[in-house]
């Protein structure tokens, strides 16, 4: 009797064993689920993502005249890439592109081109030198004429970015975005955008923001054509190249909550 006790003991402390392992298993299982859920509900692919309503240029007509435009352009200005192609590498060394992962529509990362502006000059510890220190003569004329901005030309024709629209910022600033500043998302980054003709890096962070919003919730074929006129105005006056006291734009580090 005794002997059958201590095993009907043994069954059900290995039975409780075994049970308490496939708990262990749904637990972890259910907790990979949450994470995963909880990541969908923080960053959206494209199909979940709410769809703002569009007009008719934005939904059928401006990526058709943008990848038309963007061509064009690529095929008229690729003599003057090419030059700039060989005096970056003379001047400024190799690689020539700069090739950084930016998010597009609906965060959606991609790979945007530039010409490189700035040296990979190094203190004596191996650390890259502060931007101002590497940004020669030459990189500050291209950055003040756009030139630096040509190969994103690339970019437009793949459908990774529009001719008008948000900047793409660093993947680096999504999750400090709050969801006012998020909404510039909602559309393709641009070649150029209401930021860039209402006073470029001399704005800070938060005005940079408003104006996307603001081009998101009324996008149209005049205000595009106006966009782009007034990118040419301020590139050929220079304006709003550099923030104040840097020679770059600083860190977006997020906007405190009121």
């Amino acid at each position: 009797m005794a002997k059958k006790m201590i095993k009907s003991i043994f069954k059900g402390v290995w039975a409780v064993g075994k049970l308490g392992a496939k708990l262990s298993v749904l637990a972890g299982a259910l907790d990979v689920l949450t994470s995963y859920e909880e990541e969908k509900r923080i960053r959206k692919p494209e199909e979940e993502a709410p769809k703002k309503k569009k007009g008719i240029y934005e939904q059928y007509l401006k990526r058709p005249l943008d990848f038309f435009l963007s061509f064009m352009a690529f095929v008229f200005l690729f003599p003057v890439m090419a030059v700039l192609y060989f005096l970056v590498k003379k001047k400024l060394g190799s690689p020539v592109f700069f090739k950084q992962e930016r998010p597009g529509r609906y965060e959606k990362v991609f790979s945007m081109v530039k010409f490189r502006t700035m040296t990979d000059d190094r203190d004596e510890e191996g650390n890259l030198l502060p931007d101002e220190e590497r940004l020669p003569r030459f990189g500050q004329l291209l950055r003040s004429t756009s030139l630096d901005e040509l190969p994103e030309l690339w970019n437009i024709l793949k459908g990774d970015m529009a001719i008008v629209g948000p900047r793409p910022l660093l993947t680096k600033y999504l999750p400090r975005y709050n969801a006012h500043q998020r909404r510039r998302h909602e559309v393709r980054p641009g070649f150029t955008g209401l930021a860039q003709v209402h006073g470029r890096n001399a704005l800070t962070w938060e005005e940079k923001f408003d104006w996307d919003v603001k081009y998101v919730d009324d996008v149209s074929f005049a205000g595009d054509a106006k966009i782009v006129l007034d990118t040419v105005k301020v590139v050929l006056k220079k304006e709003g190249i550099s923030s104040e006291g840097s020679a770059t734009m600083e860190e977006f580090m997020g906007t405190e909550a009121e």
